[in-house]
Parts: structure tokens; sequence; C-alpha cells
């Protein structure tokens, strides 16, 4: 039985749309009395629904119950569950909450779905847990879909399955937010019956909220509260309802849907000025006339073990007394379930074979391969830039497509069921990602690396295992520079236009492709070296250009008539304008000269420590995402990620 006793709520009155930035990030919203004095008791095996017009309080009250409103307000008076207080904890562990819109994560099936949900919450068996499963889909009429993809779902058949994932759980309290919205008579009539069976058979307890109640509903409702502006007009019995109406001279006329009529009368007429003084005096006396007479009425079970506290049904021992699932599993279970939504054709696709794609566009503006000429220094310095520009638009798209739904599910499942936290989710989304990443870039950079005919000498191999790596870094950077906006940020298109906004301004400070860092402010100098595109550009160039034979002495196209021209060991003004690619180097960095103005041996500890800090920022980037996704964010930013 779950039982309030005198619960008021004080809590925002202002429309998140209407509120400023500033009062939404520091939580100075204007405050007032939502709820006042609402007392009510639902036992094993019934259905409540709490009714009531917009405004009335309904959504803060299953909010109050499900401890959804933590530092938006304050909260008095007892919630009990089976005598016990309904502390934040004790709701996570044995209680589940369904919310108006649930996030459901394309690319699993049905049956993959509950399978990880069980695996996170469930520590029992994994026999017990497929057994479950299968009477879970039964229950919800889910059987003949259990292999159908989540994204092809429609909405009625969407709704059943996040119910599902809240009751294979098995919780003692089921809350349910408006869970018939927009859908029509026929469904409606399912849902409410499914919820009723599952009550009735399992001993639990479901309490909702409608917006429109019909009638064919009715006999599935046990027990219904009406609320308006926060204060209790009824609640009780459904039985009951009707001769409580009646014997106030209400009376509810034939033919007449009774929850909605009952509704009607509960909802202030704002129609006009006499109205609304008219309708709100006589909402005051029927809740001063409940407070007094409605005692009984609110009591009423129908059952005399209920009246006697132990519920009209003896409620099994439910899954949730077995503990919680282990980290581990909870671990495998996270990193079970990003790959399984990232393993169908589609995604597959998207995520390994889109960003090839553009590097093989890139290589069409260079066919067949690169020339060794004077003019191919500007081009492979712009090959490189182009490469870093690609993954700066495409990675951000790819990545906030994929993790949105995996963000929005986090939300849900951390703060609000504490299966896990933010370091253990960023760890199973960076371990999920590294192969498809490896894969992507490996064929990036073969692409450009062998077909575009870069250097090639004694040690290509290793040249190309580098540069391939350096592609790496960049790609994961990026990836993981989007979803650090995506936990602050909902739109996934919003968050891929900033990330790569921001990502293309790092560019243009760190690249030398359009500036000599010779020649660069000295200020600049110290963002360069905070900046991951200049060890990245600085690592392709001299990968490229240092003491390559290849482009020593390379000859010049002449611009009129087109033929090759050799050019001698010093430099002509538009003509040769660099004698080797490491006196090309030498005018666009300054780590190409050590102390005593000398070049710098190509495998020098210069080398080495560029190459490694593309790694450093990587692993940067790792701790960075882990930190944002553990620091404390305000509550108007994190629920709209969840509701």
């Amino acid at each position: 039985m779950i039982e309030l006793i005198g619960v008021s709520h004080t809590g925002p009155i202002v429309p998140p749309n209407r509120a400023t930035i500033w009062s939404k990030l520091t939580g100075s919203l204007a405050k007032g009395l939502i709820l006042k004095d609402v007392s009510f008791e639902v036992y094993s095996g019934e259905v409540m629904a709490i009714l009531g017009s917009k405004g009335s309080g309904k959504r803060a009250l299953i909010d109050v119950i499900g401890h959804r409103v933590t530092g938006q307000g304050s909260t008095k008076g007892q919630i009990l569950l089976n005598d016990v207080p309904l502390t934040l904890r004790l709701f996570q562990e044995q209680c589940g909450f369904v919310s108006k819109r649930t996030q459901l994560i394309p690319g699993l099936t049905v049956r993959q779905s509950l399978q990880y949900m069980a695996n996170m919450t469930m520590k029992t068996s994994q026999t017990m847990k497929k057994t479950r499963i299968k009477q879970v889909l039964a229950d919800l009429a889910l059987t003949g879909l259990a292999n159908r993809k989540v994204d092809t779902l429609s909405l009625p058949e969407a709704k059943r399955l996040a119910i599902g994932l809240q009751i294979v759980r098995d919780p003692l309290l089921l809350v349910l937010d408006d869970p018939t919205s927009s859908l029509d008579p026929l469904n409606t009539y399912f849902v409410i019956s499914i919820l009723s069976n599952h009550v009735k058979k399992y001993g639990r307890i479901v309490i909702l909220t409608m917006d429109k109640p019909r009638s064919d509903i009715f006999p599935f409702l046990d027990r219904v509260t009406y609320l308006c502006l926060g204060d209790v007009v009824y609640t009780g019995s459904t039985r009951m309802m009707m001769d409580y109406f009646r014997s106030i001279g209400f009376p509810c006329p034939e033919l007449e849907n009774p929850l909605m009529y009952y509704l009607c009368l509960s909802t202030v007429d704002r129609r006009s000025r006499d109205r609304f003084i008219e309708s709100s005096s006589q909402i005051a006396a029927l809740v001063d006339k409940f407070k007094v007479e409605g005692h009984e009425y609110r009591k009423y079970s129908g059952s005399p073990a209920a009246i006697n506290g132990a519920g009209p049904l003896s409620p099994s021992i439910p899954l949730t007394a077995y503990g919680r699932a282990s980290t581990w599993n909870v671990t495998m279970a996270l990193m079970g379930r990003q790959f399984s939504s990232l393993f169908t054709w589609t995604n597959i696709a998207r995520r390994i074979f889109v960003l090839p794609l553009f590097f093989l566009l890139l290589y069409i503006f260079i066919l067949p391969k690169l020339p060794s000429q004077q003019q191919s220094f500007q081009t492979r310095s712009g090959l490189f830039l182009n490469c870093i520009t690609v993954i700066n638009f495409v990675t951000p798209a790819l990545t906030a497509y994929s993790f949105a739904p995996h963000r929005n599910r986090f939300y849900e499942e951390s703060s609000r069921l504490s299966l896990y936290r933010g370091p253990l989710f960023i760890l199973t989304q960076i371990l999920t990602s590294i192969p498809y990443n490896l894969i992507t870039i490996g064929i990036c950079g073969s692409i450009i690396y062998w077909a575009a005919g870069l250097r090639y000498d004694a040690y290509y191999l290793e040249r190309w295992g580098l540069f391939t790596a350096i592609l790496w870094a960049v790609h994961t950077f990026a990836e993981q520079h989007t979803v650090a906006f995506l936990c602050f940020i909902k739109s996934p298109f919003t968050a891929s236009v900033t990330s790569s906004t921001f990502l293309n301004l790092y560019m243009v400070f760190g690249c030398a492709f359009l500036r000599s860092t010779l020649s660069a402010p000295e200020w600049m100098s110290y963002l360069e070296f905070a900046n991951i595109y200049y060890y990245a550009y600085w690592s392709f160039s001299f990968l490229e250009f240092h003491d390559n034979d290849a482009l020593t002495q390379a000859p010049a196209l002449s611009p009129t008539t087109g033929l090759l021209e050799e050019c001698p060991m010093n430099v002509i003004p538009g003509k040769c304008l660099f004698i080797n690619g490491t006196h090309f180097l030498s005018q666009r960095y300054k780590e190409g000269i050590d102390a005593s103005k000398n070049l710098l041996p190509e495998w020098s500890l210069t080398h080495y420590k560029n190459y490694a800090l593309n790694l450093v920022f990587i692993l940067s980037s790792y701790a960075l995402n882990t930190i944002v996704y553990i620091i404390p964010i305000p509550g108007s930013i994190k629920s709209k990620f969840r509701d």
C-alpha cells in the first residue's frame, strides 16, 4: 500500500518556455504553492488515476511521489510505501516511473531493449531474466513484435514497450505520466486494461495521470483523485465516487461519462470573469466539503483485507527484492546495448563508410596521384588541411546522431534510476566507439596515403601507420568534443553545428597552412601549443616533407608553356620557391629549426614529442568528458533530455 499524508509542495510556477535562461541556470524561478494537503491511499492490486485540468497539480503530484523535484522546491508531509517512508533510494529500488516521452534506442529490437534493461536492474539468474522477459512480452502483447526494431514501432507499440522497460524489473509501484497521450480510443482502452490486469495478477500498484478519461476505461480504475489548483476535490474508490457526489448534490446525468463529468466539475471556468469567480467558489466549497465528509470514501477499498491494511491482494515477492545488478553486469549491459544499437546495416554504413566517402571525394580532385613538383608543396599541405576539415564537419554530425539517444537514456537511468554514473557511461562509450573508429580511419588513411601517392620510401609502413594514427587522434578529439556539447545541448543538429564551429576555429589557429608560425604573433604561439591541430598538422607535414628525396629540386610547372622546368639548388622567386621538403618546413614551423639554426633530424625528440602529444590530447578529452558527465548541472537542463 502507498499512502500520502498531508503532502504539500512549493515549486516553480513559471512555465519553462517563459523563464529566462539565467533563472533556469541559477534555479531562481518564481515559486508558489502547487499541492495543498494531499492525502490518499492506494492498495496492492489497484489502479489510481489522477485527473485534473492543466495547472491542477497532477504532474507535480506524481513528480513528488517519484522524487523528481529535487532542488526545485520544498515538500512537506509523508509518503509511505507499506508503512515505510518512500525515500529516493527506496523509490529507485522498488518502484518505476514511465515518462510521457520515453527515449527508445534505435537499432535495438524489442527483446534486446528489455534484455539490457533486465541485465542492468536485476540481480537474478539469466534463466529467471529470460522467463521474466517472456512474461512481460506476453502481458504487454509484444510477443509478435519481439524481433522488431524499436524505430519501426508504431506509437501505441512504443508506449507499451516503454511500460515494459519499467515492469520488467517487477516494481511494487509504477507511476505513469499520461500513458495514453496521443493514443486513439482503442489503444487507450488496451493500455489501461493491460495495466489493470498487471496489478490484479501480481498484486502491484499503478498510479497514472490522464487528461481526457474515456467512459470505457471506468471499470479498470479502482481509485481516482481529482485535483484543482493543488486541492483535492475527491479521492477514493471509483465505486463510491458517484454516491459521494450524489450525496452532496451533484449527481452524474444518465448516459454521461462520470470521469469526464466530474473532471469538468473540478475545473475552473475561465471563459469570463463571472464564471471564473463562480466556478472557483464552487470548487472551494467542494474541497472543504470533502475534507469534512470524504474520509470514509477515501479509505474505502471494497475489500475487508484492504481496510485492515493488507490490500485486496497478497502481493508476491517482487524481483527487485533480489537486489541490484553488479557494476560488472551493468558495464557489460551498457557496452552490449551500444554495440547492438550500432550493429545494423544502416548504422554500420553510416559509422564506417560515410567519412571514407568524403575522403574519396578529396582524392578525386588529385587523380591519379600527387606529382613531385613545386606546386605540389601547397597541394600536399592543403590536402592535409582538407582531411582535417572533413573530419571537423562529418565526425560531429555522425557522433551527434548516434550518441543522442544514449545520452537521453543516460540522464534517465543515472539520476532517476541510479543504475550507473557518468564515468561508467563515458567509459563504455569510448570502448564501443574505438573499433568503429579504427576501421573508419584505417580506410580513410589508406585512401589518402596510398591512392593519393604520399611519401613512399624505406619507412613507408611506419609513415602510413603514423599518418593513420594522427587522423584517428583528430577524429577521436572531434568525437569527444561533440559528446561534451551533447551534455548541455539537446538537439543533435545544434550540437554538431556548434561543435564543428569551435573545431574549425581551433584548426584556423593551430594549422600552419594559412600562416607560417615564423611570422605569427607571440601570443598565438601559446594558443598553438595548447591545440591538437597544431601537433596534428605539424606531424602530417613532417612525415611528408622532412628529407623527402622525391621533392628535392622539384621541377616547376610553367604557367605559359605548361611544361616542367628544372629548379637549381637555390630559390627563384615566382618559380622555384622551395629547394626541398625540409626547406619548406623551415619556412613554416619554428620547431623545424634547433637553437643553432640547424634543421632537425628526421626522428628527433621533437618529432616523438609532437606525435605523443596527439595521444595526450585524446586521453585529456576522455578525462574531460568523464568530469563533464559527473558534475552537477541545473535540473532545467537535465529535464529536457528526460521528459
